[in-house]
């Protein structure tokens, strides 16, 4: 594994950096933003979400620092958790940050994943019954199929992004 995201799952970081020592541990995006906006208004969270955005959408770890020191000295009194919550998480949250826009866009969050989970998941669920184990088996590896040409198309650039990952994770990559 090279890049595994997490949705904020306690120990769930700690167990992947103690099995797989080399992968690089990146929180959700998505997740984070999500965690912040619970604790505003409604009526706040679109100025709020606004002034997350620079934090994660910066260019290095550097800016997203200052990005976030921005957003504590306008939000901080009125939602300290929100920037307790993504400095507690820092370490995780900026691992994306190093790799180029193209590699971002494919593991800044779960989603993607998530919503491979959710189909399986409606799959299995209409089915009801099963003769035994190798048919639920035969039934997932079919439809994995079919959602991994889906998924697939989705990466813009998956040539450049393979090229980036071998040139991050040299030796790690197989070639084909």
């Amino acid at each position: 594994m090279l890049v595994v995201c997490c949705d904020g799952l306690k120990g769930f970081p700690d167990a992947i950096e103690t099995v797989f020592p080399q992968t690089t541990v990146q929180t959700c995006i998505v997740h984070m933003i999500r965690n912040s906006l619970r604790y505003v208004s409604y009526k706040g969270r679109r100025a709020v979400a606004k002034d997350l955005k620079p934090i994660y959408a910066a260019p290095s770890r550097e800016g997203a620092s200052r990005a976030l020191e921005a957003f504590k000295e306008k939000w901080g009194r009125r939602y300290e958790m929100i920037a307790s919550s993504w400095e507690t998480n820092w370490e995780r949250i900026v691992p994306f940050l190093d790799f180029p826009e193209e590699v971002r866009r494919v593991i800044y969050t779960t989603n993607a994943i998530e919503a491979v989970n959710s189909s399986l998941r409606k799959l299995l669920q209409y089915r009801g019954h099963f003769p035994s184990d190798e048919a639920v088996t035969k039934i997932l590896f079919l439809a994995l199929g079919r959602f991994e040409k889906k998924w697939t198309r989705c990466i813009r650039n998956r040539n450049a992004v393979l090229g980036q990952f071998t040139i991050f994770f040299p030796g790690r990559i197989p070639t084909i």
